[in-house]
């Protein structure tokens, strides 16, 4: 029997550097051979006028790109894909970061543009067989440098855009002191925010009453962890169905805490604890505009969208 065909796809993103190891499997569907994460967070300052990336976010994002490419020669795939999104596209210097991780690993990297990288995102979306169902959805993705919001029917994209609502440009654009307990005005300021981009996008909340909305992503996948470890539940044993007032309970939870505290919580990332709080807001304010219940959480996303296209032949 000949090899599955595998793809090793990286995606560099504002707070995180992810690979998926994929294989297409006989009756068609992909597998996940290898899910791995580092938080490179190589998007501070994006919130400038003219962004631009770091010396040090550029080799934190090369070492982590390093270490990926390790992880996926381990597998021998058949296709490499690596991808930026909104930190490397929106920075002046973006260009330069990939030339240096071609230069230094011999790879080189598409920089998606915001409607590219939605649309990976629906296609990533429609590799969950937990989703299968759905036929009219919404899906939103909540990154470090952006948001990707997007509509199906039929199981087709009608909509899809890319805004500039991620938790790390937000929070060093509206928060004030990121390691201190999370204000009532940091919170008006990011709903604010976060209601007028979306007026001004001009996506429509207009899906039956009782479609679901998909959330993927770190924010809401971080959500769902800490939900669960606080009810001393295992993840994958856990409710993908996070409920408004649940996020509300846990986000006025953790807002009363330092940052040094919030860190402590149980499956809280180390590196995402000082934009939890910002992200969490921006997915209430969300939920507040288009009169959502809550969100079906989904660990499929732009990689699974990428395997999938690179994986169809």
């Amino acid at each position: 029997m000949p090899a599955l065909p595998k793809a090793a796809v990286i995606d560099i993103g504002s707070n995180s550097i992810k690979i998926l190891i994929a294989q297409r499997e006989p009756d068609g569907h992909l597998s996940a051979l290898k899910l791995k994460t580092i938080d490179a967070r190589i998007s501070a300052g994006i919130s400038r006028e003219n962004p631009q990336l770091s010396e040090a976010g550029i080799e934190r994002g090369v070492e982590a790109v390093r270490e990926l490419l390790a992880t996926a020669g381990e597998f021998a795939p058949e296709y490499t894909r690596l991808v930026a999104t909104s930190a490397v596209r929106d920075a002046r210097n973006g260009q330069v970061f990939t030339e240096r991780i071609q230069a230094s690993l011999g790879d080189p990297v598409r920089i998606l543009t915001g409607d590219e990288e939605a649309n990976y995102i629906g296609r990533g979306l429609t590799c969950d067989p937990a989703l299968h169902h759905l036929r009219d959805f919404y899906v939103f993705d909540l990154g470090g440098g952006s948001l990707e919001c997007l509509a199906f029917r039929e199981r087709r994209i009608v909509q899809a855009i890319s805004l500039p609502l991620g938790c790390v440009r937000l929070t060093e654009r509206c928060v004030q002191d990121a390691t201190a307990p999370f204000s009532s005005r940091d919170r008006e300021s990011i709903a604010t925010q976060t209601k007028a981009t979306l007026a001004a996008s001009g996506f429509r909340f207009d899906l039956p009453v009782d479609a679901t909305a998909v959330g993927t992503g770190g924010t809401l996948t971080t959500a769902r962890a800490v939900l669960a470890a606080l009810r001393d539940q295992p993840f994958e044993q856990s409710d993908t169905l996070l409920a408004i007032e649940d996020l509300r309970e846990l986000f006025e939870r953790v807002a009363k805490l330092e940052l040094d505290e919030r860190r402590k919580l149980p499956a809280m990332p180390f590196g995402r604890a000082d934009v939890f709080p910002t992200a969490l807001a921006t997915v209430i304010a969300l939920a507040d505009v288009g009169k959502l219940t809550g969100y079906r959480n989904s660990t499929y996303n732009l990689r699974w969208g990428v395997a999938a296209e690179v994986l169809s032949v």
